[in-house]
């Protein structure tokens, strides 16, 4: 590939980190904020997810500065992997204890309308985000932004549980598809990170 169209196509990719950041930021603080007022362990563990979405795209803006010096870039590479892999143990386990405790305290999350409309946005957003991030990893063959392109694919399984256990508490009252919603995720957190500490590609 041109330098010149490489150039570009990396920019591109900036364009999409910095989206992610900002968009993952205003999720973070209204699900952690909605979460907070419901009592909902899912909105919670979402909130932190998003967090750690903004970790990740923090990480690639900095991958895709060293996109221009080989030996750079594959540290980089490497390092960011790594970094988010662990931020996703950590939230697999914090998830996991939660959403236990909730179950058997029988805490009981109230209906939560800001939680509900800000999963549905995240269902239309992240795919268009994932494709878009995954064609820049193509043409530059980044592993580090494959990865990121799997974690909004990640973002986008996430935000459909959540909505499923919001609209089944909201609407029939069902307390316990919150913090069941919330364990459902544990599983799917703990691999993506996993895969990232080993460094697998994400396809």
């Amino acid at each position: 590939m041109a330098v010149a169209a490489r150039r570009q196509i990396v920019r591109r990719g900036r364009a999409l980190e910095y989206f992610t950041v900002a968009y993952n930021s205003l999720e973070g603080i209204i699900s952690v904020a909605a979460g907070l007022i419901a009592g909902s362990v899912s909105l919670l563990g979402f909130g932190l997810d998003s967090i750690i979405e903004v970790t990740s795209g923090a990480a690639l803006l900095w991958r895709l500065h060293h996109d221009q010096s080989e030996s750079r870039r594959e540290a980089a590479e490497r390092i960011t992997l790594r970094i988010v892999g662990w931020c996703f143990i950590g939230l697999a386990v914090y998830v996991a204890y939660s959403s236990g405790s909730a179950l058997i305290r029988n805490q009981r999350p109230e209906r939560s309308v800001p939680g509900i409309i800000l999963a549905a946005a995240s269902v239309v957003v992240m795919p268009l985000l994932a494709r878009a991030k995954r064609r820049v990893a193509a043409h530059i063959e980044s592993a580090a932004m494959n990865a990121d392109a799997r974690q909004a694919d990640f973002c986008t399984y996430l935000s459909a549980i959540l909505l499923g256990g919001l609209l089944l508490n909201a609407l029939f009252g069902w307390w316990w598809a919150d913090p069941v919603a919330a364990l459902v995720m544990v599983p799917i957190i703990a691999k993506e990170g996993i895969d990232s500490i080993r460094h697998r590609k994400c396809c």
